[in-house]
């Protein structure tokens, strides 16, 4: 478990094939201890296990599930920066909302706009089968970011961006097409399920 708070940006350092998978090795500067093999993190909201580690790296693989539900390799490419985060221990604080890393799929920016006192507005498309998995003052998990949703309406949702959200991840430089993971709010997915019965 995740709470979807990042605790660094780091950058794609190598990619391989491993069989249909991808192995790829990552840079970073997260706080703590060094990660250990086994260790659980997210990256861009996806949990990943660390199969190998070294003075500023971990390695870990991606099955073929997870290439095709993050994007593949147009995601998981050399050079590119991702939010990562370390899973919870007993005892920490939960500060965003309950993240597995169990990635859902990738939605679409629509817009982003910069508001009044260095904060901005994300807008991101709703695909017709997670409208039941989103409400106003909701959470949700765009990268690995846990946000709350500000605004919903036909076929789009809005999270209000502060300017701490801003300096800590990417977000405050997305493009319009651009696709981030989406892992929806486990609670109201299962809610969702279970009137669904």
């Amino acid at each position: 478990m995740f709470t979807g708070l990042v605790q660094d940006v780091g950058r794609i350092a190598a990619t391989r094939r491993s069989g249909a998978g991808l192995a790829i090795e990552v840079r970073h500067s997260l706080p703590g201890e060094p990660p250990v093999r086994g260790e659980s993190i997210a990256a861009d909201g996806c949990c990943l296990t660390v199969t190998g580690t070294g003075p500023g790296f971990f390695r870990a693989d991606l099955s073929p599930e997870t290439l095709e539900r993050t994007g593949g390799t147009r995601r998981w490419r050399p050079g590119r920066r991702v939010h990562l985060e370390r899973a919870l221990r007993v005892g920490d604080r939960v500060g965003g909302h309950l993240v597995q890393g169990h990635v859902d799929g990738e939605v679409r920016v629509l817009a982003l706009r910069r508001v009044p006192g260095g904060g901005a507005v994300l807008r991101v498309e709703l695909p017709r089968s997670a409208r039941s998995a989103v409400v106003e003052k909701g959470s949700v998990a765009l990268d690995g970011v846990s946000l709350t949703v500000a605004r919903v309406g036909g076929g789009w949702f809005e999270v209000a961006l502060v300017p701490e959200t801003l300096r800590r991840t990417r977000l405050g430089r997305c493009r319009p097409g651009e696709r981030l993971c989406v892992e929806w709010d486990v609670v109201l997915r299962a809610a969702a399920a279970r009137r669904g019965r």
